[in-house]
């Protein structure tokens, strides 16, 4: 069926609400499955409207849900998803169902495949092209401990452009590993999906050939039953059958189509049937059964809550972070015909849409490929070109090794925009930008600046390009403060710091607050609180640099200081507060240091705001824990 809505009521669903375990869809006659679908279809549309959320890929994996849950042993038999944006079906027949309203939520189900969540999640996901390589391993232990079982990885055509998953499939020929590889091919990512590989699968498809498998696990090759045939119809069933999978050893199927569930069900039973890597190309559509998002898949990848009607006129929201670089990166390249920019596959999350419009012979979108990102832009500068880098913080610890040799090494001339640094709220731990400083700070050559708002975003993704090497500007996910945008370029003065806010200068008694990036605002309300609770002067520095840091306004400071406090959004250990503390050793500033930041743990999903309460980060947080170590300090003298 084909819906136009998002429900704002529970949909009617008697087969779906007997299934609480696997088990009981395999009870069921395979005519009742296509039943199945669409009430799963209508449930998902209801339960991803109430809580915001992955949208498309989920309504495009239904009826390959189902026959998977159909057709193998879960939990015995291993299903692992690939990134994990289309798992919301998989949670709902596996006793979740009723939890996919709270998903993404504080203390509701995890927006992606979660071991501690079921033991139906084999493999905790958040990035992509994992799930081969996880499956071969899990393939390849269970065949030491003589306990075999059905192995199946479901990745997207996206996902495979990634080294690491080929990495993966050449190791499990190499092993003649029993594993199932599902490819579920929608032209997609989270964008359209581009390069080599892609047009690869789409010459597939033209061949108009189906290489299909009897009841008996034998494979045979015919005309694909729903494509008109040119005379490729002719050629030998045995180029009929070639494509990169068989040419790296796996045994080759498809493709199918991924909406068929009765077909798919035939399909992987007699799989079963087969030993060794075996590889099934199934065909499906993002946002299958949901019009708008069947016509627009890159718009209804994720979508919000769906809001209570209201006639109150919407209020104006300051532009995101990822708007700033885009407008920025735009204006950049009108004044500098040497900026090449390029992405892994985020081009619409990184705000780059305008200028791959403007700019299509400078942009790059090299798929889903962290580590060839870096190495690519590498290669550019040593020609003489300005590379910029747009890439989320937790994709470029993909991209570490590449950055320390092929970037950082040969001081060569990268800009990274680094954006969702920091807590990024309902997607969790496997999203959050939280050891960029600490990963980063340790390499020479680097400067890595943190923006206290969207203008000084601007201003510093400028000072990065103008850098003669390596520079990185990390920047929060969301809507910047609302601060004023200068429209022209300035450079910052490398390595230099600015007091945002100085209580008084008559205190004998001072408590100095080193704050960056996205904590700066917050810092300066709890200095305010401070302030007229307490006799002492409170001044607070926006640091700006996370390195070089200004050891010059520390040193100045620390004469009057009798507490520094640093604040950052990010792992306390290792992160800009550990620096601080480096320096002060050095320079032998014997002085209390209380350092804020997250604790070392992973911070489990809710929303932006609750997250940074949880940790003390939001003003009161941070007012309450440099009280408590003032009065400690006052009280032991």
């Amino acid at each position: 069926m084909l819906y136009t809505e998002i429900p704002t009521h529970r949909p009617v669903t008697p087969l779906l609400d007997e299934i609480n375990h696997p088990q009981q869809l395999r009870q069921l006659e395979p005519s009742q499955l296509t039943q199945v679908a669409d009430e799963l279809r209508q449930f998902i549309l209801y339960a991803a409207g109430q809580s915001g959320g992955h949208f498309g890929a989920n309504l495009g994996v239904i009826e390959l849900t189902v026959a998977l849950h159909y057709c193998f042993n879960t939990p015995n038999d291993r299903l692992i998803w690939d990134v994990g944006h289309q798992a919301y079906p998989h949670k709902a027949l596996t006793g979740r169902r009723e939890q996919l309203t709270t998903i993404r939520a504080q203390n509701g189900l995890a927006a992606f495949p979660a071991r501690e969540e079921s033991v139906f999640d084999t493999f905790g996901v958040g990035h992509s092209s994992t799930a081969i390589s996880a499956g071969l391993g899990m393939s390849l232990a269970r065949r030491y401990q003589k306990n075999p079982c059905e192995v199946v990885s479901i990745v997207g055509d996206g996902a495979m452009t990634a080294g690491m998953a080929f990495e993966a499939m050449n190791d499990a020929v190499a092993h003649n590993a029993d594993l199932i590889v599902v490819l579920n091919d929608n032209d997609m990512s989270i964008s359209c999906s581009t390069g080599g590989f892609a047009k690869h699968l789409a010459a597939i498809w033209e061949k108009g050939h189906l290489v299909n498998i009897d009841a008996e696990g034998q494979a045979y090759v015919q005309p694909h039953p729903q494509w008109t045939y040119n005379s490729r119809l002719h050629q030998s069933a045995t180029d009929a059958a070639d494509n990169l999978f068989k040419a790296i050893g796996f045994d080759y199927f498809g493709p199918f189509d991924g909406h068929d569930v009765n077909q798919l069900v035939d399909v992987f039973n007699a799989l079963k049937k087969r030993k060794g890597p075996r590889l099934i190309h199934v065909y499906t559509k993002k946002g299958k059964g949901f019009i708008p998002a069947e016509a627009d898949p890159i718009t209804y990848h994720a979508i919000s809550k769906v809001a209570p009607v209201t006639t109150a006129p919407a209020k104006k929201s300051p532009p995101k972070y990822s708007d700033v670089f885009g407008q920025w990166l735009c204006d950049e390249a009108a004044q500098d015909s040497r900026l090449m920019a390029i992405t892994p596959a985020m081009c619409e999350g990184s705000g780059m849409v305008k200028f791959a419009q403007q700019y299509p012979e400078r942009f790059f979108d090299v798929a889903i490929a962290e580590q060839h990102a870096v190495t690519l832009a590498a290669g550019m500068a040593c020609e003489g070109l300005k590379p910029v880098v747009a890439i989320y913080s937790t994709f470029l610890q993909r991209g570490y090794d590449q950055l320390v040799h092929d970037v950082a090494l040969q001081n060569l001339d990268v800009t990274f925009g680094i954006d969702r640094a920091g807590l990024v709220g309902e997607d969790g731990p496997t999203h959050a930008g939280a050891y960029d400083y600490a990963y980063m700070r340790t390499v020479p050559n680097l400067i890595i600046m943190a923006p206290k708002d969207e203008n000084e975003c601007r201003q510093m993704l400028h000072t990065a390009y103008e850098y003669p090497g390596p520079a990185a500007v990390r920047y929060p996910r969301g809507a910047g403060l609302g601060v004023e945008i200068q429209s022209n370029l300035s450079k910052l003065e490398i390595g230099k710091a600015e007091v945002v806010f100085e209580s008084s200068t008559t205190h004998d008694e001072q408590i100095t607050i080193l704050a960056f990036g996205s904590r700066v605002a917050v810092a300066v309300e709890a200095a305010q609180q401070l302030t007229q609770k307490y006799d002492v002067g409170v001044s607070v520095v926006n640091m700006r640099f996370v390195k070089p840091l200004d050891e010059q306004i520390i040193r100045d400071l620390a004469e009057r200081t009798h507490l520094f406090v640093t604040v950052e959004e990010h792992a306390v250990m290792a992160g800009a507060g550990s620096a601080v503390n480096e320096y002060l050793a050095q320079a032998q500033i014997l002085k209390p240091v209380l350092n804020l930041g997250l604790p070392d743990t992973f911070i489990h999903q809710a929303t932006h705001a609750q997250m940074l309460k949880n940790c003390g980060l939001d003003a009161e947080g941070i007012q309450n824990a440099i009280e408590k170590a003032w009065l400690r300090i006052v009280q032991a003298v």
